[in-house]
């Protein structure tokens, strides 16, 4: 949620650029089929050791889903703790959770996640803000394309600095989705952030 954009109006959707744009993802395949694509090109095989390592991964787990998002972390140097939530536990209670931000921070959004079977591409974050019901902000962050391994990943937004001002002081419901080209819906949550003039009042 940037600076200029508090005010109570309503936001473009992203969704509707992309359908405008008639965009398509390319069909997707199997970590197999990838793995065994153009032996011969060398350029092709680098890319592919990249996004996988030295061999196919082992699941211990056949039914667990392709990407788990574990954490999310509004990164602030000034911030007198972490402000940190366990996405792995009870999402039902962050609906209630206030985590309090100064107003005017610099901050950014910190996610960790897993990829367990299949490349997973074009993953992003997508924040929707409200107040008093009305969306006031929309921010979309491209995170990119992972392959599967045993090690979270950790992906860093770019910096936000947090509105300021009497009128922006209050709090805001967060709604939150990790989805992917394929508009897979990987985990949706909602938590509320509570703009303050201190830390602690």
């Amino acid at each position: 949620m940037s600076e200029q954009e508090h005010d109570e109006h309503p936001v473009c959707d992203d969704d509707e650029v992309e359908t405008s744009l008639n965009y398509k993802p390319p069909a997707q395949k199997s970590l197999a089929e990838i793995a065994n694509l153009d032996p011969d090109d060398e350029s092709l095989a680098k890319y592919k050791k990249t996004l996988l390592g030295e061999g196919l991964p082992l699941v211990e787990d056949p039914n667990a889903p392709n990407v788990v998002v574990t954490r999310m972390t509004l990164v602030c140097e000034e911030a007198p703790e972490p402000i940190s939530m366990d996405l792995t536990g009870d999402l039902v209670a962050l609906k209630n959770t206030k985590f309090v931000l100064k107003e005017g921070v610099c901050y950014k959004v910190k996610i960790h996640f897993k990829v367990n079977k299949e490349i997973v591409s074009g993953l992003k974050y997508v924040a929707s803000t409200y107040r008093k019901g009305v969306k006031v902000d929309k921010i979309v962050c491209m995170v990119g394309s992972y392959g599967p391994r045993a090690e979270e990943y950790e992906f860093v937004s770019m910096s936000e600095d947090a509105p300021k001002g009497l009128l922006a002081r209050g709090t805001y419901t967060v709604k939150s989705v990790f989805t992917d080209d394929d508009k897979s819906d990987h985990l949706s949550w909602e938590w509320l952030l509570n703009l303050k003039k201190e830390w602690k009042e």
